[in-house]
């Protein structure tokens, strides 16, 4: 049951805002005639919190890019952490005029691609109290006319269960299950992540967020061999039970209901290190940042970071997983050297989820 300002035997504090998970911010959605009755835009966010245990309602807001959501067009409140526009339905909250009596929208043109925002606001109540924002989402709208050609999608697969909670989610919620990186060939059902994993955490693959009915893989009875089946009744996933707390890669293939995994090593590795080009210099890892680091003194020379270990378990090629000069990813194989003077250095380097990274300090 919500809670209204007329029960002042109850305070409630805001603690968590809602944060927008899906779709990942900067992307674009393209208008069309075939889009026209599917779904062209859905929207998931993981829950707000506050201090009392109560039902929470959300508003999403749409805005044009840049107008600070001064004349903003909302979709229906509702108890749901997903909504969901099709193609005929964006298109009109996009450009309807602003004044229509009917369905007033955000009065833009659909001759020209269009920038805008959406935002998530939680509330509690009748009285829409302690109300609690998410961060903004920018989208470009491309509109399309005439003949179309459509490009597939990439499969997808998500991991749900106890890792969420590493990454400030609801563990085990598939509506917030986490996007694995596709890399099979367009015909392949091949999948990667890079995840923290506690000790005696479990997970799963699935199929569609939302939903146990589109694919529910794990493991066989138990069995932590490699082998994974879909059926309800599937067993958790536990990589992390014989080497701890880490950072994971996880790799899946759907097709022959197998996955690999190996917690990562990552050192700095070149002339310019102690260890020159032989061998990597180990860096530590921190579980709660997510972090690894080293601090060590460097000769002007060229370097890279590398995981050999991961790179000779999945792929039988102590390069496969590299990060060099410009190198926003940590499976490039073609990553250049990274070139650093003289001194001490304190290195450090983040891998989010799909394999994105962060170093600093050189």
């Amino acid at each position: 049951m919500s809670c209204s300002t007329d029960d002042n035997k109850i305070i409630v504090n805001e603690s968590t805002n809602p944060v927008l998970i899906t779709p990942e911010d900067g992307v674009n959605i393209i208008l069309n005639p075939s889009t026209d009755a599917t779904v062209a835009l859905t929207l998931v966010w993981d829950h707000a919190a506050y201090s009392v245990d109560t039902e929470i309602d959300y508003m999403v807001e749409m805005a044009a890019a840049g107008t600070g959501f001064a004349t903003p067009i909302a979709l229906p409140i509702t108890t749901s952490r997903v909504s969901t526009l099709t193609g005929l339905d964006l298109r009109a909250k996009l450009t309807n005029a602003i004044d229509d009596p009917n369905a007033p929208g955000l009065g833009l043109l659909d001759t020209e691609d269009a920038n805008i925002e959406v935002r998530v606001t939680a509330t509690l109540g009748n009285n829409e109290d302690l109300p609690m924002v998410s961060s903004i989402l920018n989208l470009t709208v491309i509109f399309q006319a005439g003949d179309v050609v459509i490009t597939p999608e990439d499969p997808e697969l998500f991991l749900v269960g106890a890792p969420q909670g590493n990454y400030g989610l609801s563990e085990w919620d598939n509506v917030t299950a986490m996007p694995m990186r596709y890399i099979g060939d367009g015909t392949t059902m091949v999948f990667e992540a890079y995840v923290k994993v506690g000790a005696g955490q479990g997970f799963k693959f699935i199929g569609e967020q939302g939903t146990w009915d589109n694919g529910n893989y794990g493991t066989i009875d138990g069995a932590q061999d490699g082998n994974i089946h879909n059926d309800g009744g599937s067993g958790d996933i536990k990589v992390a039970e014989t080497d701890g707390d880490g950072l994971y890669y996880v790799w899946v293939d759907i097709d022959n209901l197998e996955y690999k995994f190996i917690k990562m090593d990552w050192g700095i590795i070149g002339a310019a290190t102690p260890g020159g080009w032989d061998g990597e210099t180990a860096m530590t890892y921190n579980f709660a940042d997510n972090k690894y680091s080293i601090t060590e003194t460097l000769t002007a020379d060229n370097m890279k970071l590398r995981s050999k270990n991961t790179g000779d378990f999945i792929a039988s090629d102590e390069w496969a997983f590299q990060i060099g000069a410009d190198d926003p990813s940590a499976y490039n194989t073609n990553a250049g050297d990274i070139s650093v003077p003289d001194g001490e250095a304190t290195i450090e380097l983040i891998i989010d989820f799909d394999g994105s990274v962060t170093v600093t300090g050189i």
